[in-house]
């Protein structure tokens, strides 16, 4: 008898393995025994739950699940699940991204380095490790001082050192973060080694892509909404001029080829300076806060799906950008730091015409700190309308009705 095709996912939300069954593949599904989410046990033909950071433990569970499956695709959407999918790939000589591939995106030193060498673009970049060491890097590029960790996520252990007397201490508070298991993902992020790099000045985009045999499609372009170093919203697609979305697209593009993307999802964030477009940093997963469900309504395209079905070649290669239909907008709400006592107004505001999602993520009882990273944020509101513009308007004139009541901490 045939065996089905057979597809191993690696971490990821509940939604990814529901349409790659969808799709009719047979899915192993390799999740961190941390993080398994109610249904995707269910879901799953075969689950494998083990720590999957460490590669001496999971080398032989995949290779066991390799000979009595026969899986011929690997497929993750989470980032610290990429280089472990390239060492499958590698291993069992699957295609995919390779781990050379995966590792280049994820450490950011590496991906600098390697855009230099190869001519693409040049970031002034190195690695730090002392206050020195930031001072140093500023008298070779000047200030302001971009100092983050090395392989870092969700806006965690970001600084701008904007002059000399700003360095020590925020040193040392960056340095804080080392062996801080308390942190949210603390276990999938740890932080460590921090680089420091030229500061870009301009406006951040992100693209949204997905790659075809090395043929790139980049399917939305993202406006971002800051609060300092946290992304506090995001719209999509961004409202731009002809002329500044064709150079993002083709800097995207010249950027996942650079890197050696062939194959999936990318979410590259971008910046255009003075000096040009410049890449700010580059990911072979998809982007957070729910994106990809919003470009599966604004633009009629799955990521997620496509993540499972374009290995297996189950859905066919785009052939050029997807028009949008609609537009969409998403914006956190804030509680004051204290104690939680209500999260009011949610119903109400998901039974409002245009509301796509309410997503909270605090409750009576938790306790908020002052926000520094984006794991400290708290209820996601998101929007869509006929254009972005549109969309830009109902969120603000909505989003005031969600209240989050809090209490003094006591000392």
């Amino acid at each position: 008898m045939d065996r089905p095709d057979t597809i191993l996912i690696i971490g990821g939300r509940l939604e990814a393995l529901q349409k790659a069954k969808e799709l009719g593949l047979r899915v192993v599904f390799l999740q961190h025994k941390e993080r398994l989410l109610p249904g995707q046990a269910e879901t799953a033909d075969v689950l494998l739950l083990v720590d999957y950071l460490d590669w001496d433990v999971t080398r032989p569970m995949v290779l066991a699940a390799h000979e009595a499956y026969g899986f011929t695709a690997v497929m993750t959407l989470v980032e610290q699940a990429t280089e472990l999918a390239g060492r499958i790939n590698d291993m069992l000589g699957l295609g995919g991204t390779s781990f050379e591939v995966a590792r280049r995106f994820h450490d950011k030193l590496r991906m600098r380095e390697w855009l230099h060498d190869t001519g693409f673009e040049s970031v002034g970049c190195a690695e730090v490790a002392s206050a020195q060491d930031v001072r140093d890097f500023a008298g070779r590029y000047g200030f302001p001082v971009i100092v983050k960790p090395l392989d870092g996520t969700a806006s965690r252990g970001i600084a701008v050192i904007r002059g000399p007397e700003e360095t020590d201490d925020a040193w040392a508070e960056l340095t804080g973060l080392r062996g801080r298991a308390d942190l949210p993902m603390a276990t999938f992020y740890p932080v460590d080694r921090f680089i420091a790099e030229e500061y870009i000045d301009g406006v951040e985009y992100s693209a949204e892509s997905f790659s075809f045999d090395g043929h790139h499609v980049v399917v939305s372009i993202t406006d971002k909404f800051h609060e300092g170093c946290v992304e506090m919203g995001h719209a999509l697609p961004a409202i731009l001029s002809e002329d500044v979305e064709t150079t993002i697209v083709e800097h995207v593009v010249g950027f996942l080829t650079a890197m050696g993307l062939k194959d999936g999802v990318g979410h590259t964030e971008i910046k255009l300076s003075s000096k040009g477009p410049r890449i700010i940093e580059g990911h072979d997963r998809v982007a957070g806060d729910r994106l990809l469900d919003f470009m599966a309504v604004t633009h009629g395209f799955d990521m997620e799906r496509y993540a499972s079905g374009w290995p297996l070649r189950r859905l066919p290669a785009l052939t050029g950008r997807p028009e949008p239909v609609l537009g969409s907008v998403t914006k956190w709400v804030n509680g004051l730091p204290g104690i939680v006592e209500a999260v009011e107004g949610v119903e109400e505001l998901r039974a409002e015409e245009g509301v796509f999602g309410v997503d909270v993520h605090i409750a009576p009882g938790d306790v908020i700190e002052p926000m520094a990273d984006n794991f400290g944020r708290h209820v996601q509101v998101l929007v869509t309308a006929d254009t972005t513009q549109a969309a830009i308007a109902r969120i603000d004139e909505l989003i005031g009705r969600v209240r989050i009541v809090t209490r003094p901490a006591a000392d």
